[in-house]
């Protein structure tokens, strides 16, 4: 029998040559306190992010990155959207519906957490979902107009 109280899971994320190095430094200023980094060395940055281990891999032949894997990071206020979405989508590229790209080639997802209990009614469901497949980066005062 497996014990799975015990069993550890992180993410990995694959870097070209010293990319790893430079995402880590990067993250570490868009999070701040939130970024803890664990150990460093020239192939590997192990780091703690909001609680969760992660580690950059560095490669010559690292794999391209895309959207069918992201982050979502789940905020309350509008500030918030707006400083994640500034700085990550900086030298990125912004997507659809609270996507976007990082200079670095990750996917992230800043959505409110409003969304949510919007979505799971379904008097303000459809409504939201218009309002919001109209933006790239999530708008709250917008979203609540929409169902109001």
């Amino acid at each position: 029998m497996i014990n799975h109280e015990t069993t550890q899971m992180s993410t990995c994320l694959w870097f070209p040559e010293l990319e790893g190095k430079k995402a880590a430094d990067f993250y570490a200023q868009v999070f701040g306190d939130a970024f803890q980094l664990k150990s460093e060395n020239p192939m590997v940055s192990v780091y703690h992010l909001f609680g969760r281990q992660y580690m950059h891999l560095n490669h010559a032949k690292a794999a391209d990155f895309n959207t069918s894997v992201s982050f979502v990071i789940h905020v309350d206020t509008q500030s918030q959207i707006d400083y994640y979405w500034e700085k990550l989508v900086d030298g990125g590229s912004p997507g659809q519906c609270g996507w976007l790209t990082d200079k670095f080639g990750v996917s992230w997802q800043i959505v409110p957490n409003i969304l949510g209990k919007l979505m799971s009614n379904p008097e303000t469901a459809p409504k939201a979902t218009y309002a919001f497949l109209q933006m790239s980066k999530f708008n709250i005062a917008q979203l609540e107009a929409a169902v109001n």
